[in-house]
């Protein structure tokens, strides 16, 4: 964090004057040349074009950003949560304050939630889950003025086109009346809400549950958690299907057969000597369904049997230990105990070193799903079959031994 602070101050500094004037005139040129148009065939009025971008300028302080001269290469430093420590991500701390505020707010909202759970098939304890992880069950403060964040990010991301469908999409929303512009606060992803919806999923996901003729995910419970549930169900979601299971894995099992295109049936898992940390059997209607492997850390954390359902929950926010965090807290709510398996400490790498690992594995022919910096699943296993192939202990997950033998 502090490197990349430094780097932007001294990019800033490199700017001044002239190149940060020059940086911001390209920025109202922007707005003015593409997002106006944009906006305009959409149906937002001018004054409500105006008003949002009244005293808005970029915000070089925002992650993820692709400066002038910076190159193509992927950043040093993992800024979300979600993509770093499973150890710190899934702490008993971070997991036993939205278990226990929100078996309250379970029972407290069990009417609404039976209502919803009716319509859209989605566990409650799932759905409170991740209104407990996106906001605090709506207490978090959301500070960031939605318009400079996402109009920052169209204009420089390493994601424009995304950011910049995001950004006509928050015009929207003001022009149909959800919110008045002062009112649009997001993270600094540019998610809104309680539920933290990016603005194209609120325009197609959001619903008004309690019937007061608005969609509103900032304010109102019903349309808070119905939203959510609409969201997982139009993502896939399997009523009746669990969400997956903590395991432990034989050595006998490779770690390399990780992934959800290596789905088979549950049982053919349990044959091969996969159990679960719980002792008990898997149930009786997920023995004939189709699961897969699923190790976060490699052979150096908790191990699960997943179901589609938790690549459903990937699907509002793509990451392993987000989608864990949510099933895991889903079923404490309902009385399981901690993960009993533990996190090992691994060597300290940047998304950089794992980037540059990644491309030699790709020189070498593994698929590794991409050399974005982030150990996924095609990334983890390539590692286990090159650990195996060249007499090293498969661990599966990236290392300084590792880079040393690439």
């Amino acid at each position: 964090m502090l490197r990349t602070l430094l780097a932007v101050t001294l990019f800033l500094c490199a700017l001044a004057p002239a190149g940060a004037q020059n940086l911001e005139a390209g920025f109202r040129n922007f707005l003015e040349s593409d997002i106006w148009p944009a906006a305009r065939q959409r149906g937002v009025p001018r004054p409500i074009f105006d008003k949002a971008f009244q005293g808005v300028s970029l915000n070089l302080k925002l992650p993820d950003l692709r400066l002038p001269g910076s190159g193509e290469g992927v950043a040093e430093t993992n800024f979300q949560a979600e993509f770093k420590s499973g150890a710190d991500y899934l702490s008993e701390r971070n997991v036993a304050g939205n278990v226990s505020q929100g078996r309250a707010l379970l029972q407290k909202h069990k009417a609404l939630l039976d209502r919803i759970v009716a319509r859209y098939g989605v566990p409650a304890p799932v759905i409170v889950a991740i209104w407990g992880r996106e906001s605090g069950f709506g207490a978090a403060r959301i500070p960031e003025n939605a318009f400079q964040v996402l109009g920052t990010k169209a204009y420089l991301a390493r994601r424009k086109a995304m950011f910049r469908e995001e950004l006509i999409a928050a015009l929207q929303i003001v022009a149909d009346g959800h919110l008045k512009v002062s009112e649009m606060k997001s993270s600094w992803a540019g998610a809104l809400g309680q539920p933290q919806f990016m603005p194209t999923k609120f325009l197609a996901l959001a619903v008004d549950f309690d019937g007061d003729g608005r969609k509103d995910i900032w304010n109102s419970v019903p349309d808070t958690l119905a939203s959510i549930a609409h969201y997982l169900r139009q993502s896939g979601w399997q009523p009746g299907r669990d969400w997956g299971f903590e395991v432990v894995v034989p050595e006998s099992v490779s770690c390399a057969n990780e992934g959800p295109d290596r789905g088979r049936p549950i049982s053919e898992f349990a044959a091969a000597g996969v159990t679960r940390v719980s002792g008990r059997p898997f149930p009786a209607n997920e023995l004939g369904a189709r699961g897969h492997l699923m190790m976060p850390a490699g052979r150096n954390g908790p191990a699960f049997i997943a179901t589609p359902n938790f690549y459903v929950i990937k699907e509002y926010n793509n990451s392993d230990l987000y989608a864990l965090f949510v099933g895991h807290a889903a079923d404490r709510k309902q009385g399981a105990g901690p993960l009993a398996g533990r996190w090992r400490e691994t060597d300290s790498l940047t998304r950089g070193d794992v980037a540059r690992m990644q491309q030699k594995l790709i020189a070498l022919g593994y698929d590794v799903g991409g050399a974005d910096g982030l150990a996924g699943f095609k990334t983890r296993r390539s590692i286990g079959d090159f650990e195996a192939k060249n007499g090293m202990a498969p661990t599966c997950w990236p290392s300084r031994a590792l880079a040393g033998r690439l």
